[in-house]
């Protein structure tokens, strides 16, 4: 964990962002709005911002020579510490940019990076931030990268910082070079070991009904984790605040329990390093019988974010998987609460809940609990009332519909798992 600093003790930082024609007149604006929030996760304070239309990238200093020179005396006059670009930029293109401003620049993907390194708390988070920050650094060794070690919450960029990434000549790079590549091969076959383990650990809940929660960033979807689970999950305004899945038990009634995931939350451009990184994270996902798809419905731009978590599903491979679309912070949407839900309503694949005020929680439960009933079978049962284990765990883990006594035996007609069935051999007392 880091202390949060003093607002007044915090970098000031210069956004950078450009309009290109085949986008949406507000995309680059609400992008800029996004970098402002990472920004601010990432303990700088955005002091100014800058927009420019293009009709495409400069190759050398993606907003041009001139508007850079004009980027250059604005953060000057603001006393900014640090210029933000609100895309990757190329090494080329970085190496340029701070050869003519003559301060620290950074792109959206080192913000990304840092928050990443900030918020990881297991082993196998940071494992998976260093490797992503290795892969990262590598083609930007050149690179004045000192900024990432008085701000990163470790790691590799932190490390490399003092491990001569700005040496006096060729020789000390290349030695960087290898080093790096080094420790790339040894996290590789590290987190390797480790999908194994979780590879096993997965099979180990096989029986389990399974749901995995994924969204947009600061969706909300930690929330909805504690308000369905009652566990002591993480809950932050922050984006990015969650980054390794947690799985707890869900009691949905009727005598149902699933295993519900919560997953790091997902992004527009994302550094493809920083994804690959997390791909056994998110393999959580990817073993599960259903999907809740959870979207901030307050927020202004709500359907874009939806689109940016269905081309990531897409990725995975993951798109034709059961999902059911959950409009959380309806007590926050601008069309109401109620509007929200009657929209609802109308479909079969969308409900509408707050997980902060706990509405249309039993809701989301129901439409939850349909797909495990529709994977359960119904029973009509024999047994002897001197199998009274027998009876019992069939009231625990089944849902008995029906109870009748015939002679000495009990007769059921019980609601319950394939997989339980089968694992009692239940044939004999049908």
């Amino acid at each position: 964990m880091h202390e949060t600093p003093d607002p007044k003790q915090r970098q000031k930082a210069v956004l950078v962002g450009v309009s290109l024609p085949r986008m949406a007149p507000w995309e680059a604006e609400d992008s800029l709005d996004e970098l402002s929030r990472l920004v601010d996760t990432a303990m700088l304070v955005t002091v100014d911002r800058v927009l420019q239309s293009r009709d495409r990238i400069d190759p050398a200093h993606y907003i041009g020579k001139g508007k850079a020179l004009e980027v250059k005396a604005l953060a000057h006059d603001s006393g900014a510490d640090v210029i933000v670009f609100d895309n990757e930029l190329s090494p080329a293109q970085l190496r340029n940019l701070e050869t003519l401003i003559g301060g620290r620049v950074l792109d959206r993907s080192a913000v990304i990076l840092d928050i990443f390194a900030r918020h990881a708390r297991t082993r196998t988070s940071q494992l998976q931030v260093e490797l992503a920050q290795l892969h990262y650094l590598l083609p930007r060794l050149t690179g004045q990268w000192t900024h990432l070690s008085r701000q990163a919450g470790g790691g590799a960029i932190r490390g490399m910082a003092g491990a001569g990434v700005r040496g006096p000549g060729e020789t000390q790079l290349e030695t960087d070079r290898r080093m790096i590549r080094r420790s790339i091969r040894t996290l590789d076959a590290k987190l390797t070991k480790i999908g194994t383990q979780r590879s096993v650990a997965r099979q180990q809940r096989q029986d389990a009904f399974k749901v995995a929660l994924v969204g947009y960033t600061n969706a909300g979807k930690s929330t909805l984790m504690r308000a369905l689970s009652g566990a002591d999950v993480l809950v932050q305004d922050q984006l990015f605040a969650t980054l390794d899945s947690t799985t707890r038990a869900v009691d949905l009634g009727h005598n149902r329990q699933v295993l519900l995931t919560d997953t790091i939350g997902f992004i527009k451009r994302l550094p493809h390093h920083l994804f690959a990184s997390f791909r056994s994270t998110l393999e959580d996902a990817v073993d599960t019988d259903l999907l809740l798809h959870v979207v901030d419905i307050s927020h202004p731009n709500y359907e874009d974010h939806i689109e940016t978590v269905n081309q990531v599903l897409k990725e995975l491979e993951l798109e034709d998987y059961p999902i059911l679309l959950v409009y959380n912070k309806i007590d926050q949407a601008e069309q109401g609460p109620e509007a929200v839900i009657q929209n609802c309503l109308e479909r079969d694949d969308t409900v509408a809940v707050s997980g902060m005020q706990g509405i249309g929680l039993d809701e989301l439960r129901e439409r939850v609990c349909r797909p495990c009933l529709e994977a359960a079978m119904t029973l009509d049962l024999q047994i002897p009332q001197h199998e009274g284990r027998l009876l019992a765990q069939l009231h625990e883990q089944g849902e008995v519909l029906e109870t009748r006594y015939e002679d000495n035996d009990v007769c059921l007609k019980v609601r319950l798992d394939k997989v339980w069935a089968d694992r009692w051999e239940l044939e004999r007392f049908l």
